[in-house]
């Protein structure tokens, strides 16, 4: 099927100028459409893959690795649970914290937050807060000086600055002569941080562990422990191995437990985007079963004379493999070419089309991540090259079967 003459004939059928030009222009139609789909293919999977890598390092940048919590109440002894943990060898830092849900009020402005007491000479090993400040420094937080480090757009919604101060309402009241009363403390924004996640940026702040235990009236204990490791995809063997280390009192969980619904979703989401791009290579694909249902076709005398002259029916069917073949690798290869180029600079041309439609097409209010990341997988370029061309060679079968079968009396009849 696959000798010199057949592939030098399928060749030369495809550079060759038709005398039919629809045939011609049905041709560059499937190039064309495989070229977009594959495009497409390639764009949207690097696009996803990198708000997925996004979304788990900003996350994690916030959140732990792993946490190590109490099943009977505030964690009061929490150093040597922190050696035990840090004895791990993937274990990198640890750092125990204090989580809590307050109100936030400044000059009339009433919001929810998420308090965190972290430590601050420890909270480094875990988390990439530090290196997100805006204002001021993590290790301006000191015990017994009620000083907070707001989120940047929390901040701005308070309307407060480095120096400024804002009351802390905790959800226990207290019992007073003249009633019950919400509990009150004043604290003093000592910074600000930015990690690029407006959940994050909205609705966290930070105070000393210390001050934290004092305000949610945990006589001096803790949440937990937050730990990061080396490698977080490891996270749950290392979980397992903690659980053997560890008291049974205590709850070992990592990322993947907390965020499993929040991952699984985007994963279902990339699934789902690739089934659908790919019907769109299916189809342009199989607008070469058109192509060569026309050439062949255009093409019957052609075929009758071959067939005289000895071409098997096999090389004939060889001929028009080819032909289909070509057309489906060509528009795949300009699709892949244009796909990566597009994938790695993806950025460019979205700060492009925003100056152009002079708008944000994402909002930082609306979405997690305000820019558009790529993580092109040389991977998901590869599958979706053998993918594309694997449609294409299927596309040209069945009009190669036929051709195979043309019979030379019938074709040369009228002519």
């Amino acid at each position: 099927m696959f000798q010199p003459l057949p592939i030098w004939l399928g060749l030369r059928y495809t550079a060759a100028k038709r005398r039919n030009h629809f045939i011609s222009f049905i041709s560059f139609i499937s190039i064309l459409g495989i070229l977009v789909g594959v495009t497409a293919l390639i764009t949207v999977l690097s696009v996803m893959n990198g708000f997925e890598r996004e979304l788990r390092e900003r996350i994690l940048g916030v959140a732990a690795h792993a946490t190590v919590t109490s099943l009977g109440g505030p964690m009061q002894d929490w150093e040597p649970v922190a050696e035990t943990a840090a004895a791990h060898p993937q274990v990198l830092g640890t750092a125990p914290y204090v989580e809590g849900q307050v109100m936030l009020v400044s000059g009339g402005r009433v919001t929810g937050a998420q308090i965190r007491g972290v430590r601050p000479d420890r909270e480094p090993q875990v988390s990439d807060i530090d290196e997100n400040m805006t204002a001021g420094r993590l290790a301006d937080l000191e015990a017994g000086e009620f000083g907070v480090v707001l989120g940047s757009r929390l901040a701005g919604y308070l309307g407060v600055e480095t120096g400024d101060r804002v009351t802390m309402v905790t959800p226990e009241a207290s019992v007073t002569p003249v009633g019950v009363l919400p509990r009150l403390k004043r604290f003093t924004v000592v910074g600000t941080f930015d990690v690029g996640m407006y959940e994050y940026d909205r609705s966290t702040a930070l105070i000393h562990v210390e001050d934290a235990s004092r305000l949610l009236r945990m006589e001096g204990g803790v949440t937990g422990v937050r730990l990061r490791l080396d490698n977080m995809f490891q996270a749950p063997r290392v979980v397992a191995d903690l659980k053997q280390r560890l008291d049974r009192n205590l709850w070992v969980s990592d990322w993947t437990h907390r965020h499993a619904n929040f991952f699984r979703a985007v994963q279902t989401e990339k699934t789902v985007m690739f089934v659908i791009l790919t019907l769109i290579v299916a189809v342009a694909a199989f607008n070469i079963v058109s192509t060569l249902v026309m050439t062949v076709t255009d093409k019957q005398a052609d075929i009758a004379i071959l067939r005289t002259l000895g071409l098997t029916p096999r090389g004939v069917m060889g001929v028009f493999l080819v032909q289909g073949t070509v057309i489906g690798l060509v528009g795949t290869l300009l699709g892949v070419a244009s796909g990566i180029a597009l994938s790695l600079n993806i950025g460019d041309v979205m700060t492009t089309l925003e100056n152009l439609l002079n708008t944000d097409l994402l909002p930082a209010d609306i979405y997690y991540i305000s820019d558009l990341p790529s993580d092109l997988q040389w991977s998901d370029v590869v599958r979706i090259t053998l993918l594309s061309a694997g449609l294409s060679v299927l596309a040209t079968l069945y009009p190669a079967w036929r051709a195979a079968r043309t019979r030379p009396a019938e074709a040369l009849r009228y002519e």
